[in-house]
């Protein structure tokens, strides 16, 4: 079988496609206790290394694979300073330096292949970063490909475009194709909606209504809403359909957004069913940090409608009592059935190479 390594593994959803793509996980890296104990909750079999990856060498993360050798190493190094959400205020972000962690560990267990997701900001913002992997990666003898994707291409009910970045060594590993488009043009599926996911699913309960049950958000599957403001009530009675905060008459919106003609649009908003979300993010569950409101309930998703939007298993343990925690485990995550697709293309292309030997 084919072995990996998932490296910034947060709670797993990466993994979660590794394995749908046939990998075994050997080993993973994640220094977030909260996130690791949802990793560890799920995936028990695999070697999680609780550290922080610049104190990680590349000889313990090999002592996790029976035979000390790794197929492929996958990852997605915190970039957050060049996303468009927040390279605002971030552009000195200390994590947009991890990518130089993943780039040592490939020079250090020398993989077959490798697969990194990114924001799309590191090929342009990040653009002096990026180069310097991929010139470091063709030195070590690989073949690099990258492409930014829209992962609703690929059957995920939600717009978020990805950076990835895939390499053989010695070999060419090819993109995935397109399994979906936006109206179903070219023979290929209609893009996945939000009412294919989250239509007819039980209504949640307020963080505040889970614990006084005495049992917590665990208890109810995080299907669990924060309590809305009477103020972001009335706004979301009064927010349209596939709308942001331009859509709420003037008198009802925030004061930093009352005498606004741009800025982040996408935000005090309802999702539409008809259409795949917007990026879910660590804000999926506050109405002002997205077009997070439903469709049509007067609340925001929940944790766990928006780890659906993330296409997680339905029954996917998140190990946590803490909203935060619980937001940013399933926001941060790669959406799994994107990550599959884009292993798969890896797994054909290794079990391709070992047939050619």
């Amino acid at each position: 079988m084919l072995t990996a390594i998932d490296l910034f593994s947060g709670g797993g959803g990466l993994t979660v496609g590794l394995k749908n793509a046939g990998f075994k996980v050997v080993a993973a890296v994640e220094m977030n206790k909260e996130a690791a104990a949802t990793y560890k909750a799920n995936h028990p079999d695999t070697t999680l290394i609780e550290q922080d990856i610049r104190k990680v060498r590349g000889a313990t993360i090999a002592k996790a694979s029976p035979s000390g050798k790794i197929d492929l190493i996958a990852g997605c190094p915190p970039c957050q300073g060049f996303s468009s959400l927040t390279a605002k205020y971030k552009r000195n972000d200390p994590r947009n330096g991890l990518v130089s962690e993943m780039e040592r560990l490939i020079g250090e267990l020398q993989p077959s292949a490798v697969m990194m997701e990114n924001v799309p900001g590191l090929a342009m913002k990040g653009k002096r970063r990026l180069t310097k992997f991929k010139a470091r990666l063709t030195e070590l003898g690989y073949t690099v490909n990258c492409e930014v994707l829209q992962v609703a291409d690929f059957g995920v009910p939600q717009r978020r475009r990805r950076l990835v970045l895939l390499a053989g060594k010695g070999f060419s590993i090819t993109m995935p194709k397109t399994t979906h488009s936006r109206v179903g043009e070219d023979g290929l599926k209609r893009w996945e909606n939000v009412q294919s996911v989250l239509k007819g699913l039980p209504r949640p309960v307020t963080l505040d209504e889970s614990w006084k049950a005495g049992s917590g958000p665990k208890k109810f599957n995080w299907n669990v809403v924060r309590t809305l403001s009477d103020d972001n009530v009335r706004r979301l009675r009064k927010a349209r359909v596939g709308r942001g905060w331009t859509s709420i008459e003037k008198r009802l919106r925030p004061t930093c957004h009352k005498n606004r003609k741009a800025g982040f649009s996408n935000v005090y908003g309802r999702m539409r069913w008809v259409e795949p979300s917007p990026t879910i993010t660590g804000g999926c569950t506050t109405f002002s940090k997205g077009r997070f409101g439903h469709p049509n309930q007067l609340r925001t998703i929940s944790v766990r409608e928006a780890a659906l939007l993330q296409t997680f298993p339905a029954d996917y343990i998140i190990d946590t009592n803490h909203m935060e925690a619980a937001c940013n485990i399933i926001g941060n995550a790669l959406p799994c059935s994107f990550a599959s697709a884009v292993a798969t293309k890896c797994s054909i292309a290794l079990k391709a190479k070992t047939q050619r030997a």
